[in-house]
Parts: structure tokens; sequence; C-alpha cells
């Protein structure tokens, strides 16, 4: 009997020593795959960081390149502008030197269909700022291409003199309107827009049908664009587009609109 206890008593020791022997080693498994889990879980992260950084990086370097893109355009739009300038101020002189062209065919044409003096003109000294004083005899074309010739040397305070000299000794000649339109271009000349407006505005008022009408019309446009007031310049230019349409003014009216983007 006491042998019998004994060999019960063991063989229960070692059922429980081996339950618990499963029991540890599931606990060990179980820590294990936590671990493995923990370790797995802590590469992620990492693996999300790196990612991150990468991430930061690369949108860095793409505002780096972005900034550098914008200052080149900004760049290449100052060139522009600068060569818009440019092209601007190079048009207009062009077409103030068409403009002129112009008008010193009209007055050439004007001068061949006037009658001519009984004496020749006499010509001109060779010193720019000589005042040309006409003769006694002088005819009415004479003082006119004396004052002429004062503006095409640049002698403008001489040409307007003269100019206005002619207007007052024969107002009614074939030649005023003419002589009225250059007094314009003499006032234009030394920049005095507003003054130059007012003059060619007395051309087409007092001289409607003359071909210096457009003329003046249209220089009325440069005046205002070199005072910097646009949109009377534009309705200058329309004007003469709409009342003179088949003359030279009308195409240096619609080139000049072009420049200014009114089609």
């Amino acid at each position: 009997m006491k042998k019998t206890s004994i060999a019960l008593a063991f063989l229960l020791a070692s059922c429980a020593t081996s339950s618990d022997v499963q029991k540890l080693q599931s606990q060990i498994n179980e820590l294990q795959e936590q671990l493995a889990q923990a370790k797995r879980s802590a590469a992620g992260k990492e693996e999300v960081q790196a990612v991150n950084q990468r991430i930061a990086d690369q949108t860095q370097q793409l505002l780096k390149s972005n900034a550098t893109l914008v200052a080149k355009v900004d760049q290449i739009e100052d060139k522009m502008n600068n060569t818009q300038g440019s092209i601007e101020q190079t048009n207009f002189r062009l077409d103030r030197m068409a403009q002129q062209m112009t008008q010193a065919q009209h007055d050439i044409d004007d001068l061949k269909r006037a009658p001519q003096p009984a004496a020749p003109t006499p010509a001109p000294q060779p010193a720019v700022t000589e005042v040309n004083v006409p003769a006694a005899s002088e005819n009415p074309m004479e003082v006119y291409q004396a004052a002429y010739r004062d503006y095409q040397r640049g002698n403008y305070d001489l040409a307007l003199s003269g100019f206005r000299d002619f207007l007052a000794k024969y107002p009614n000649s074939e030649l005023s309107a003419n002589a009225e339109y250059w007094i314009g271009e003499s006032l234009y000349s030394q920049k005095k827009y507003s003054e130059s407006i007012e003059q060619f505005n007395g051309v087409v008022n007092r001289y409607p049908k003359s071909d210096k009408a457009p003329a003046a019309l249209l220089k009325k446009g440069y005046a205002y664009l070199a005072m910097n007031d646009r949109p009377r310049a534009i309705v200058q230019f329309q004007y003469v587009v709409h009342e003179y349409p088949n003359s030279r003014e009308s195409a240096l009216a619609k080139d000049r609109l072009r420049q200014l983007g009114i089609q």
C-alpha cells in the first residue's frame, strides 16, 4: 500500500511537471512571436521614416528647382519687356519718318501745282542758323519755301516764324493749309504736344477737304501717344481710317493700331 501511494505521487508529480513545461513553452513561443512582431513593427517604422525623409529631400529639391525656374522666367520676361519697349520705340520712329516722307511728298505735289515765281528762288546760305529774309519782290512761294527749308534744317523757331509770316501776308493762298500744318509739325518737333494738337485741330476745322486734314489727324494721334494718352490716340487713328480709308495716312494709322493691339 505504501509503495502504491509513492508511485501515484510520483506519477502526479510527473504530470504536473509536464503540464508546466508545456505552458512555459507556450509562453515562450508567444513571447518570441511578440518579439518578432515588435522587430517587424520597428523595421516598418524605420522604413516609413526613411521613405518620409526621401520624400522630404525630394520635395526640397523640387522647391529649389522651382525657385530657380521662376527666377529664370522672370529674367526672360524682363528681357522680353525690354525688347518690346525697344521695338515700340523703333516702330514709333519709323512711323514718324514715314509720315514725314508722306507729307514731304504732298508738299512736292503742291509745289508742282502751284504757280512758279517769276524770278528763281535764291539759293540758301550754308549757315544753318541763318534767318531767311525774303526780298522786296518776293512772292508767296518764296516765303513758303524759305520757311519750309528752315523746317527741314531743324530750325523750328525760324520755321514757325516763317510759316506764320506767310499766313499773315497770304491768308487765302493755296498753300495756307500746308503752312498751318507745318506749324503744327514744328511745334510737335519741339515736343510742344498740346500746342501741336491745337494747331492740327485748326487745320482740320479750317481745311477739312485739304490733303493735310488726314495728315493732321494722324499727327494728333502721335502727339497723344507722346503724351501717354493711349485712348485718345486710338480714337484719332480709327477716325483717320474711317474718314480717309484710301489715304496713305489711313495705312499708317492701321499699322499703328495693330502695334497697339487694336485690330
